[in-house]
């Protein structure tokens, strides 16, 4: 029988993790029970650097369920890529077959056993994917659908209506493990792992609840630093300033041409504030649109980890492995 992981990456999750907790645990005791998984599968909880009483949650939970319910401490926040990632690693050389879910559970548990069902059959990714988005808002509903289309006009490969919700046998995450890349987009990199996949549909639900030693000189360098570093929002900044100055010309377009055809105008004066807006903003989000990949090469080239981890919190099985 395959031993099953649940990867559940948290943020401030403290006012949903038991609940959590308890359905996940729920859920491996009936699969279990019907001879579906092993005895030992576990949830792995993943806090990714939560400032709320999320860890100390987890610890509770691992004291009382030290066979079910296992914990990774990321050093900070690192975000939900990142923190999934982790857990799918360390979740790798711990069991057969994993399942990541969201702690806050709007994905349905209960076809957890169907993704369970087709791995038996062969199939290494199962994608849970949403029936329908009638519980979205016009907006939401209205933008991811764009998202999509746009994604697909794009040539990157993803399955619609799904989000992070899916099993991965062993080896897909073993695969998957090989991709280095800081610049993570875990729901287009999965088809790049090309081995046999299906689907599973479900409806989602709602969500379950003295003298500072920097001067303003050196706090100015040290923002200044950390977002050079760290980030590549300046260039967003430009990329977005680019947008503006594109519709503020469109708007300029047309007040140059009502006053042109009203005959309150210097002669090519149009033409001269149509060249300069129009040209200006088009340069501006060029620039923009340019510097966004090479700040990506910027955060590639640097090499660092992607995250790190501080603590880990196994079975005593998995202890004494530990070399």
């Amino acid at each position: 029988m395959e031993r099953l992981a649940i990867v559940v990456p948290c943020y401030n999750e403290e006012e949903v993790l038991q609940i959590s907790s308890q359905a996940l645990r729920d859920t491996l005791t009936d699969l279990v029970n019907k001879k579906k998984i092993a005895e030992d599968s576990f949830v792995l909880f993943v806090n990714d650097g939560s400032k709320d009483r999320t860890w100390e949650l987890i610890e509770e939970e691992h004291r009382k369920y030290p066979q079910q319910v296992f914990g990774v401490k990321l050093a900070g926040n690192v975000g939900h890529q990142f923190a999934l990632t982790a857990g799918l690693i360390t979740a790798k050389d711990m069991s057969d077959v994993t399942v990541s879910i969201d702690a806050d559970l709007q994905d349905d548990v209960a076809v957890i056993e169907e993704m369970i069902d087709k791995f038996h059959q062969g199939c290494d990714i199962v994608y849970g994917v949403r029936k329908e988005r009638k519980t979205d808002t016009f907006f939401k509903r209205v933008t991811a659908q764009g998202f999509y289309k746009v994604m697909e006009l794009m040539g990157v490969k993803s399955i619609y209506n799904h989000a992070d919700f899916r099993l991965m046998s062993r080896r897909a995450v073993e695969q998957f493990s090989l991709y280095k890349e800081t610049n993570l987009y875990l729901r287009g990199m999965m088809p790049l792992i090309g081995y046999q996949t299906d689907k599973v549909y479900y409806d989602r639900k709602e969500r379950a609840a003295g003298e500072s030693k920097y001067p303003l000189r050196k706090m100015l360098a040290l923002a200044f630093e950390g977002i050079s570093s760290f980030s590549v929002k300046p260039i967003s900044m430009i990329l977005g300033l680019g947008f503006l100055i594109v519709a503020v010309s469109i708007l300029a377009a047309v007040y140059a041409l009502i006053s042109y055809f009203t005959g309150h105008v210097t002669p090519g004066w149009t033409s001269l504030m149509l060249s300069v807006w129009f040209l200006g903003g088009t340069q501006l989000l060029a620039i923009g649109l340019v510097g966004q990949y090479i700040g990506k090469i910027y955060m590639e080239v640097k090499q660092r980890p992607r995250y790190n981890i501080e603590k880990v919190l196994t079975s005593e099985k998995e202890q004494r492995q530990e070399p």
